[in-house]
């Protein structure tokens, strides 16, 4: 990592501005997709895979109206295991005091900086993981999530397949009627759920500004029309679930065909309860279980640091996480859509 801060002449007498220009890069929203928002501190150190364990049930029962019937069936269980491997995520940082002193030049604190730099090419790469998994042809990563919905936009009434040209009032009843097959899937319809729409901001970003739905296609109380967005959350207000937007540009191009993906997950589900007294999902009681449907853990909150003196009078900085890719352990709540933002 180099830090190229070279000498400079300045003419006096003058002003120099203590603050910098900073090179920003996006704020990934790709973690909003998983249960709690962050990835789950679960891992040991070294640990090389996480198991999950899976138990199903199919119940059967007799009915006659004597009541002596010897032959009668019985609850069939089924237990397997789920796995997935973990990564060591690793970077470094080298400098010595004259790098130091060169930085303090430029009013930079090179320790801090070299730190932090490390740090996002962490957490760069674990949201890449994140999405697209380390070894993506394995089902690692939400997208490639094994047994995942997959949808592609298909054209509205006028015959418009594309984003910007799309009819507004079908786009926002096309994202609807995913959610509710997300729900029904997921046996959620009627429980308070929370939903994340993950994709590109130019996309997402359209659905929110540019999409206004017409008033013949919905109308706010009082407030004329609203944006797709709008109308989404609107109707999620009334259907009883929230709905959360969350972006990330490299989902620009990641769908079929080349068109941007859009991820619509629901992070968690709650056990469906309707009669606590006469429960036809009574077998969810059993404890302990697990509510979350995406997962991704690691075994530090923030990276490890490890520094080193070499040889010269350098200092060698390692930093480094280990986690595993995006895990969508319950596919039903994922569903993958491609929709393609311009012709």
């Amino acid at each position: 990592m180099p830090a190229i801060t070279p000498s400079y002449q300045i003419v006096n007498p003058s002003f120099i501005m203590p603050e910098m220009i900073l090179s920003y890069q996006q704020a990934s929203g790709a973690f909003s997709a998983l249960a709690s928002g962050n990835p789950l501190v679960r891992l040991g150190d070294g640990d090389q895979y996480v198991y999950l364990k899976r138990l199903d049930i199919r119940t059967q029962s007799a009915a006659s109206q004597s009541g002596n019937g010897n032959m009668l069936p019985s609850v069939a269980l089924e237990a397997r295991m789920m796995s997935t491997p973990t990564y060591l995520h690793r970077a470094r940082a080298i400098y010595d005091h004259h790098d130091m002193s060169a930085a303090g030049g430029w009013g930079i604190a090179l320790p801090e900086a070299q730190r932090l730099g490390t740090r996002q090419a962490i957490f760069q790469q674990l949201r890449s993981s994140l999405l697209f998994g380390m070894n993506p042809a394995g089902g690692e990563g939400l997208l490639n999530t094994n047994g995942a919905t997959t949808t592609t936009l298909p054209a509205d009434s006028t015959g418009n397949t594309t984003v910007l040209t799309y009819d507004s009032g079908e786009l926002a009843v096309f994202l609807l009627g995913r959610i509710q097959a997300a729900r029904t899937r997921c046996m959620q319809m009627g429980e308070t759920t929370h939903m994340v729409i993950l994709g590109p901001q130019r996309t997402l970003g359209a659905m929110e500004i540019q999409k206004i739905v017409q008033l013949t296609s919905y109308q706010r109380p009082g407030a004329g029309t609203s944006s797709v967005a709008g109308m989404i959350k609107g109707v999620g207000a009334d259907a009883n679930f929230t709905i959360e937007w969350a972006y990330d540009d490299t989902l620009i191009g990641a769908g079929a065909n080349g068109t941007d993906a859009v991820i619509l997950v629901m992070p968690e589900v709650e056990r469906p309860e309707v009669n606590s007294k006469i429960n036809t999902n009574e077998f969810a009681k059993l404890s302990p279980s697990l509510e979350a449907t995406s997962l991704m853990l690691c075994d530090m909150p923030a990276p490890r640091e490890i520094p080193t003196p070499i040889a010269g009078g350098a200092i060698d900085v390692l930093s480094e996480l280990r986690s595993t890719s995006g895990w969508g352990v319950r596919p039903e709540a994922i569903e993958v859509i491609s929709m393609n933002y311009s012709a």
